[in-house]
């Protein structure tokens, strides 16, 4: 069983860095799937480390799991059935389906894995579910992250951490949309080769037909994915820039479903099962496809229309946590701190455990000069959420602003500790420099 090791962000960097200078003792690795060895600088207990310090990052990015138990439920049952059939069936495995509206689902090394909303929308049976689910888990069990660690192609952040991402986004104190300082949609999220793909999906289909599902199930995902890639929808891309799709995968699952698990034509695609547990979720299809309108809108910096879209997802989903964020953010970058305001600390009231909706109205209050109520938030969300450096500095932002020097002066310091560079950087050592600490 992979050791339960608890790591903080800096011994994680640590031992990572010590991974680096020591790569020449690494060794090979055997690999579970093949049974061959393979160069490997990562244990598995890195990878669960890796897993515990990355992830609640970004499920939080994604506006953290959906708030009907029901949906999580369910689609834990469905992965905990599959994973309890794969060749690392003693991973500390996690399933959950986040609110984010973009179409995607992914898996960090240690076995937690989420889909969004968005592609639950797109998926009309389990067994489609099972293989997105059993593909995520071929890549755990693979261990292509790992993998992709060892060759370097994901140094940057798992070596670095989460503060590489969002610890230094500050570009200055008055520009909107960077001083936020959030994770964006899959900022932390592995970019996998075609070989992996192809294995993932040899593996996820291997492990769905296990669990008694039709492999057509198999085919039907590969059908919905093609045709999306084929669509070039922006609420698709991560998903394609993670997960690189081909004709080539789609025809061999074809193949597949006919030789070797021909077999498996009869088996359950339990379609009415699957609408009937994902009802809640298809129950907001119209104002997640209105979220996503808004959020290509975002993208393009066309935010009164990206405001039009997240109002009308508002009106048709009065309490969806995710809309009053997208729409708190879209005030922010237009400088509406008041209406901003509005819905941040809606947000904040509609999930208060979810910790963006903290971190974004911590930001709105601060530029209303609210600092008090500005570093409650940010406190809430470092509670929350540890390991974001941005939080450190806001709040020591704050207790300057409120004239609190020695306070300001200690969350400086911290920050300090963590980064080094970026304007956050300057400032923060300026004022410790003008106050006499350095």
């Amino acid at each position: 069983m992979v050791a339960d090791t608890p790591m903080t962000r800096r011994t994680f960097i640590s031992g990572s860095l010590a991974l680096g200078a020591g790569v020449a003792l690494a060794g090979c690795a055997v690999n579970p799937v093949t049974g061959k060895n393979q160069f490997m600088m990562v244990t598995p207990e890195q990878e669960v480390a890796m897993d515990r310090i990355q992830s609640p990052h970004q499920f939080s990015a994604d506006y953290g799991a959906v708030q009907d138990q029901g949906v999580n439920t369910y689609v834990t049952e469905i992965g905990t059935k599959l994973s309890a059939l794969t060749h690392r069936p003693r991973m500390p495995y996690s399933f959950q389906c986040v609110n984010a509206t973009y179409i995607n689902a992914y898996a960090f090394p240690g076995g937690s894995i989420a889909v969004t909303r968005g592609i639950l929308l797109k998926l009309s049976n389990e067994a489609e579910l099972a293989a997105l689910l059993g593909h995520e888990l071929g890549h755990v069990n693979a261990r292509h992250s790992a993998q992709q660690i060892s060759k370097s192609t994901l140094s940057s952040i798992f070596i670095s951490g989460v503060a590489a991402a969002v610890g230094t986004q500050g570009q200055g104190l008055g520009d909107v949309a960077r001083q936020i300082g959030m994770l964006g949609q899959g900022a932390l999220l592995a970019r996998y080769s075609r070989d992996n793909e192809r294995e993932a999906d040899a593996l996820g289909n291997e492990y769905m037909v296990k669990a008694g599902y039709s492999s057509m199930g198999f085919v039907g995902l590969m059908g919905i994915l093609n045709t999306l890639n084929k669509n070039k929808a922006s609420s698709t891309d991560i998903l394609f820039s993670t997960h690189p799709m081909s004709d080539e995968r789609y025809g061999t699952a074809v193949a597949r479903s006919r030789n070797p698990y021909g077999y498996s034509s009869g088996f359950s695609l339990n379609q009415e099962r699957y609408m009937d547990n994902t009802a809640s979720v298809r129950a907001d299809r119209a104002a997640i496809e209105a979220l996503q309108a808004g959020d290509q809108y975002m993208a393009k910096k066309e935010y009164q229309t990206a405001e039009t879209q997240f109002a009308k997802a508002i009106k048709l989903a009065p309490e969806d946590y995710t809309a009053h964020v997208m729409q708190a953010k879209c005030m922010l970058e237009t400088r509406r701190f008041e209406r901003a305001a509005t819905h941040a600390d809606l947000a904040v009231t509609l999930y208060p455990d979810e910790p963006q909706a903290q971190y974004v109205a911590g930001f709105v209050h601060l530029n209303l000069n609210q600092f008090a109520r500005a570093f409650e938030r940010f406190d809430r969300y470092a509670g929350l959420l540890p390991g974001n450096p941005g939080a450190i500095f806001f709040k020591g932002y704050c207790q300057e602003k409120m004239e609190h020097v020695a306070s300001a002066a200690e969350f400086y310091k911290l920050y300090l500790n963590e980064v080094q560079q970026g304007e956050y950087a300057v400032h923060a050592h300026g004022r410790l420099k003008q106050w006499g600490y350095l």
